[in-house]
Protein backbone atom coordinates (compact mmCIF):
# COMPACT_ATOMS: atom_id res chain seq x y z
CA UNK A 1 0.00 0.00 0.00
CA UNK A 2 1.08 3.68 -1.01
CA UNK A 3 0.52 6.20 1.41
CA UNK A 4 0.94 10.25 1.13
CA UNK A 5 2.25 12.10 4.27
CA UNK A 6 1.65 15.40 3.58
CA UNK A 7 3.54 18.36 5.65
CA UNK A 8 1.76 20.81 7.35
CA UNK A 9 2.94 23.41 9.66
CA UNK A 10 1.36 26.44 11.37
CA UNK A 11 2.75 30.03 11.35
CA UNK A 12 4.99 29.70 14.70
CA UNK A 13 6.37 26.43 13.40
CA UNK A 14 7.35 28.27 10.06
CA UNK A 15 8.72 31.07 12.18
CA UNK A 16 11.06 28.53 14.92
CA UNK A 17 12.26 26.99 11.38
CA UNK A 18 13.77 30.08 10.02
CA UNK A 19 15.46 30.30 13.62
CA UNK A 20 17.16 26.96 12.92
CA UNK A 21 20.46 26.41 10.82
CA UNK A 22 19.71 25.61 7.50
CA UNK A 23 22.55 22.86 7.39
CA UNK A 24 20.10 21.39 10.46
CA UNK A 25 17.24 21.10 8.69
CA UNK A 26 18.53 19.37 5.68
CA UNK A 27 20.84 17.45 7.63
CA UNK A 28 17.95 15.92 9.53
CA UNK A 29 15.77 15.52 6.60
CA UNK A 30 18.68 13.72 4.80
CA UNK A 31 18.80 10.87 7.37
CA UNK A 32 15.18 10.46 7.94
CA UNK A 33 14.95 10.37 4.12
CA UNK A 34 18.01 7.70 4.15
CA UNK A 35 16.33 5.70 6.49
CA UNK A 36 13.49 4.78 4.57
CA UNK A 37 15.15 4.43 1.34
CA UNK A 38 17.34 1.85 3.23
CA UNK A 39 14.28 0.47 4.33
CA UNK A 40 12.98 0.34 1.10
CA UNK A 41 9.92 2.09 1.32
CA UNK A 42 10.44 5.30 0.05
CA UNK A 43 8.43 5.98 -3.45
CA UNK A 44 8.86 9.45 -3.89
CA UNK A 45 9.56 12.83 -1.46
CA UNK A 46 10.03 16.52 -2.55
CA UNK A 47 10.02 19.55 -0.29
CA UNK A 48 7.82 22.22 -2.38
CA UNK A 49 8.24 26.42 -3.02
CA UNK A 50 6.86 29.06 -0.87
CA UNK A 51 3.21 29.39 -1.41
CA UNK A 52 3.65 32.74 -2.62
CA UNK A 53 5.29 31.49 -5.82
CA UNK A 54 2.17 29.17 -6.31
CA UNK A 55 -1.56 29.50 -7.25
CA UNK A 56 -4.39 27.95 -7.23
CA UNK A 57 -7.26 27.02 -10.04
CA UNK A 58 -10.48 27.37 -9.01
CA UNK A 59 -13.75 25.16 -11.06
CA UNK A 60 -16.35 27.23 -9.34
CA UNK A 61 -17.09 29.33 -12.39
CA UNK A 62 -17.67 28.15 -16.01
CA UNK A 63 -13.99 29.53 -16.60
CA UNK A 64 -11.52 28.59 -14.46
CA UNK A 65 -10.26 31.74 -12.24
CA UNK A 66 -6.35 31.55 -11.40
CA UNK A 67 -5.45 33.55 -8.70
CA UNK A 68 -1.58 34.02 -7.50
CA UNK A 69 -0.29 32.81 -4.02
CA UNK A 70 -0.55 33.28 -1.52
CA UNK A 71 -3.54 31.56 -0.65
CA UNK A 72 -5.01 30.22 2.52
CA UNK A 73 -3.44 30.16 5.85
CA UNK A 74 -0.47 28.61 6.35
CA UNK A 75 -2.03 25.53 8.22
CA UNK A 76 -3.53 24.68 5.32
CA UNK A 77 -0.65 24.56 3.13
CA UNK A 78 1.20 21.88 2.33
CA UNK A 79 5.40 22.09 2.33
CA UNK A 80 6.12 19.20 0.74
CA UNK A 81 5.35 15.29 0.90
CA UNK A 82 6.67 12.09 1.26
CA UNK A 83 5.16 8.69 -0.85
CA UNK A 84 6.01 5.57 1.45
CA UNK A 85 5.22 1.87 0.27
CA UNK A 86 4.52 0.02 3.10
CA UNK A 87 2.83 -3.33 4.43
CA UNK A 88 -0.09 -1.48 6.45
CA UNK A 89 -1.89 1.74 8.18
CA UNK A 90 -0.35 1.25 10.93
CA UNK A 91 3.36 0.70 9.46
CA UNK A 92 3.05 3.95 7.62
CA UNK A 93 1.31 5.89 10.85
CA UNK A 94 5.10 4.81 12.31
CA UNK A 95 7.21 6.25 9.46
CA UNK A 96 5.21 9.40 9.92
CA UNK A 97 6.02 9.65 13.49
CA UNK A 98 9.73 9.34 12.98
CA UNK A 99 9.78 12.66 10.57
CA UNK A 100 12.20 15.29 11.69
CA UNK A 101 9.75 17.87 12.18
CA UNK A 102 9.01 20.40 15.11
CA UNK A 103 5.90 21.35 17.46
CA UNK A 104 3.44 23.28 15.28
CA UNK A 105 4.45 20.84 12.55
CA UNK A 106 2.11 17.85 11.44
CA UNK A 107 1.63 15.52 8.86
CA UNK A 108 -1.67 14.45 6.94
CA UNK A 109 -1.30 11.00 6.09
CA UNK A 110 -3.53 9.57 3.13
CA UNK A 111 -3.26 6.05 1.27
CA UNK A 112 -3.20 6.36 -2.40
CA UNK A 113 -5.22 4.79 -4.51
CA UNK A 114 -4.44 2.19 -7.16
CA UNK A 115 -5.80 0.36 -9.77
CA UNK A 116 -7.50 -2.20 -7.71
CA UNK A 117 -9.53 0.14 -6.19
CA UNK A 118 -11.44 0.84 -9.25
CA UNK A 119 -13.73 -1.85 -11.50
CA UNK A 120 -10.84 -3.60 -13.42
CA UNK A 121 -13.01 -3.31 -16.28
CA UNK A 122 -13.50 0.24 -16.93
CA UNK A 123 -11.86 1.28 -19.98
CA UNK A 124 -9.87 4.32 -18.71
CA UNK A 125 -8.61 2.36 -15.91
CA UNK A 126 -6.99 -0.46 -18.63
CA UNK A 127 -5.25 2.07 -20.02
CA UNK A 128 -4.08 3.83 -17.05
CA UNK A 129 -2.86 0.71 -16.60
CA UNK A 130 -0.95 0.71 -19.69
CA UNK A 131 -0.07 4.48 -19.38
CA UNK A 132 2.29 3.38 -16.01
CA UNK A 133 3.57 0.50 -17.79
CA UNK A 134 4.68 2.67 -20.24
CA UNK A 135 6.02 5.21 -18.06
CA UNK A 136 7.97 2.61 -16.02
CA UNK A 137 9.89 1.18 -19.55
CA UNK A 138 10.84 5.00 -20.26
CA UNK A 139 12.19 5.74 -17.18
CA UNK A 140 14.73 2.72 -17.19
CA UNK A 141 16.16 3.61 -21.04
Amino acid sequence: MKYMLIMRATDEAVDAYKEMPFEQVIEAMGKYNESMIKAGVLAAGEGLTDAAEGFVVDFSAETPLITDGPYGETKELFNGFWIIEVSSREEAAEWASRAPLTAGNFLEVRRVTGVEDFPADNEWIQKEEGWREEQAQRAQQ
